[in-house]
């Protein structure tokens, strides 16, 4: 099977998936995580521009541990304030913007073989709700390895 074939059936599987998540309760803010139809296409879209499909899949793989990290994440290791630019170009070029806050929360999982460090980003835009953003892998570790919890960049993840 191809990567085109294989994206189009992963993709339609993670997103009947995704949609029989709804919700999850995080213990860090004792509230649900909605999961909107916004988390699943950044999954495919980031600033505007498509993934490139390897980059969808991985997403797509990692995405069913999400509900379980969030439900087990009573720490958060990343967190960002920031004015960032919602919804679609205006007619004169310009962005509408809005306050956004983003929570990475970090797991260690086995793969396979290996242990890997998985992040989970929530936002929250305004005052709204605080959805799942997104999903990705945040490092390969080995059993002697140290490393940090704590890096990189909330808004492009």
């Amino acid at each position: 099977m191809g990567l085109l074939s294989r994206h189009k059936k992963v993709k339609e599987e993670t997103e009947t998936y995704y949609k029989t998540i709804g919700q999850v309760l995080c213990p860090f803010f004792n509230k649900d995580i909605l999961f909107t139809s916004e988390g699943f296409n950044h999954l495919m879209w980031s600033d505007g521009r498509e993934r490139d499909k390897s980059n969808q899949l991985l997403k797509f793989d990692l995405l069913r541990l999400a509900s379980d990290i969030i439900r087990k994440s009573g720490t958060v290791q990343e967190y960002r304030k920031q004015l960032c630019k919602y919804g679609k170009r205006k007619e004169n070029g310009f962005f509408d913007t809005k306050e956004m806050e983003f929570w990475g929360f970090v797991a260690i999982v086995k793969s396979h073989s290996e242990y890997i460090k998985v992040k989970v980003i929530l936002r929250k835009v305004g005052d709204g709700n605080i959805t799942f953003w997104s999903i990705m892998p945040d490092g390969k570790l080995k059993i002697k390895d140290t490393f940090h919890l704590a890096s990189g960049d909330l808004t492009e993840d």
